[in-house]
């Protein structure tokens, strides 16, 4: 009898023995096919779904400001007579808005090659070629009767000069790092590392 236990215990032995093993084996192949599948899942995150005709809609933004400059000119005129001279002097305030419009890209404006992307923009130039604001335009001096077209020159000769001063060298630079900026921003969050900006030359 006694001799029939030890033989019942061994075999109950051998038997958790060889289930022991097979539950290894078991949880090392899930193990194996559960790293497998966490690999292939990190390796899909890295794709970019943008597609190009959504890059294309960027050209819907319309007129894209990266900088405003505000200004303000004093112009006169004389008109000399005989016995006495007229004089009329105004003082001009505007603020005007550099950047770029969309609608001016070209054709081919875009390339890209997995996680980069090369982006050519217009030159920058002014946004608005109406930017004085006439409500704040006021009478520095007025002697003499002065006809509406005298007027209005005297108001183009404000917008010219304020154009000049406000589209220099240094100002366009200056909105080209700040466009720059905005658009790496931007096709940086739609998933491009690596983004190349290039600028169309600048119109005379």
């Amino acid at each position: 009898m006694t001799r029939r236990i030890k033989d019942m215990t061994r075999s109950i032995k051998t038997i958790l023995i060889a289930v022991a093993a097979i539950a290894a084996i078991a949880i090392g192949i899930w193990l194996v096919q559960a790293t497998r599948e966490t690999t292939v899942a990190i390796g899909s995150d890295e794709s970019i779904d943008i597609t190009p005709e959504q890059i294309e809609s960027i050209k819907d933004i319309g007129q894209w400001e990266f900088l405003s400059v505000a200004d303000e000119e004093l112009v006169d005129t004389v008109r000399r007579g005989f016995l006495s001279s007229d004089r009329l002097s105004r003082i001009y305030y505007g603020t005007m808005r550099l950047g770029v419009d969309m609608q001016a890209i070209s054709p081919e404006w875009f390339s890209t090659s997995g996680d980069s992307i090369i982006l050519t923009l217009p030159a920058i130039g002014l946004l608005d070629t109406d930017f004085i604001d006439e409500a704040r335009t006021k009478s520095f001096h007025e002697s003499g009767r002065w006809s509406g077209e005298d007027r209005e020159a005297l108001y183009l000769r404000a917008r010219q000069k304020m154009t000049q001063h406000g589209l220099t060298p240094e100002n366009i630079r200056f909105a080209q790092q700040n466009g720059e900026t905005q658009v790496r921003h931007m096709m940086q969050s739609l998933g491009y590392r690596h983004v190349s900006i290039r600028w169309q030359e600048q119109l005379p």
